[in-house]
């Protein structure tokens, strides 16, 4: 949001099996419904690939006019027109007037601004995945090359002004990955047809297993890759009390909500399952770790116990 270079990068969810990499994306999703987008109208039909008001402008001749007048940053206004705006502005003889903006909400079951797209085999998956191809049926009207015959069905157009949710991204073939380097630094792509590039100006969110994600990085022909992700990981919860209320939330999604369940059972699994994920410390017990890192004070109980942050610095980056 800021402009910064982590705009330019794909923010990669990284953890083991079921550590809640799906749910952050899911709840990232869900909130992008709450905040409205504007998007270029024309004739009543709107914008395939949500095309944001401010492509309208030259950078290099209208910057200073919008930044004195209206107080428009000139980094707002770096996103290209797609090939369906640059028809239409040509339809309309340049005058910009004729355009509409429309407010849009971003919408997950309707797939405006935001997407979702998974893994193929080599067979059945190319990028027109990614970036949309040609609709056969327009193909009687239009010539191939013209804008009006492209499908946008591809998830970066769709994604546009939003989200875009690659599940397990380094399953998929290397060459289906290429459009999402210039999607990301420049914030565009080119489609499979003769067509101008499309714009992209929205977040491409990632998350696979930390085996994946090993074998991608150690692949020297993957570079370009490396250097455009953002690695954030999301280990096991190491906290007793939350990973209580998350086998809570398992049972109240379930016909398990109103079972007999015997007082502190839930509060002993998750001993048991914390217990397993944390490493053992030194010149100190793995229990009294585990009750310091839910919380609890054991400097009047255990006088081996350390602090939350000496135990976490021993740990290491890969505990959990």
């Amino acid at each position: 949001a800021q402009g910064l270079e982590e705009k330019k990068q794909i923010l990669y969810l990284l953890g083991p099996v079921g550590g809640g990499k799906s749910s952050l994306a899911e709840r990232l999703k869900s909130l992008m419904q709450l905040v409205p987008i504007y998007v270029l109208s024309a004739n009543g039909e709107r914008s395939p690939v949500n095309d944001h008001p401010f492509c309208l402008f030259n950078p290099q001749e209208d910057a200073q006019i919008l930044e004195k007048e209206y107080g428009i940053p000139r980094r707002y206004l770096g996103t290209i027109m797609s090939p369906w705006a640059a028809k239409r502005l040509h339809e309309f003889g340049g005058d910009i007037t004729k355009f509409r903006v429309v407010k849009v909400w971003p919408s997950i079951l309707q797939q405006i601004a935001i997407a979702k797209t998974e893994p193929g085999d080599e067979n059945n998956q190319d990028i027109s995945a990614l970036v949309g191809k040609v609709d056969i049926r327009k193909l009687e009207h239009y010539a191939q090359n013209d804008p009006d015959a492209y499908g946008y069905s591809g998830a970066l157009c769709r994604a546009n002004q939003g989200i875009m949710e690659f599940v397990e991204m380094f399953k998929a073939p290397i060459k289906v990955l290429h459009p999402l380097l210039t999607a990301t630094q420049e914030g565009n792509y080119n489609g499979t047809e003769g067509i101008s590039a499309l714009p992209f100006n929205g977040i491409i969110l990632a998350h696979s297993n930390e085996s994946e994600w090993v074998t991608f990085r150690n692949n020297k022909n993957n570079e370009a890759f490396l250097d455009r992700v953002y690695i954030v990981k999301v280990p096991y919860c190491l906290r007793i009390s939350e990973e209580i209320k998350i086998y809570e939330k398992l049972l109240n999604h379930s016909e398990l909500t109103h079972a007999p369940c015997a007082p502190g059972t839930l509060e002993t699994l998750s001993r048991f399952s914390i217990l397993s994920r944390l490493k053992e410390p030194e010149n100190s017990s793995i229990y009294s770790k585990m009750r310091v890192y839910d919380g609890e004070s054991l400097k009047d109980t255990d006088p081996k116990a350390k602090s939350y942050q000496e135990y976490r610095d021993y740990a290491g980056v890969d505990e959990g």
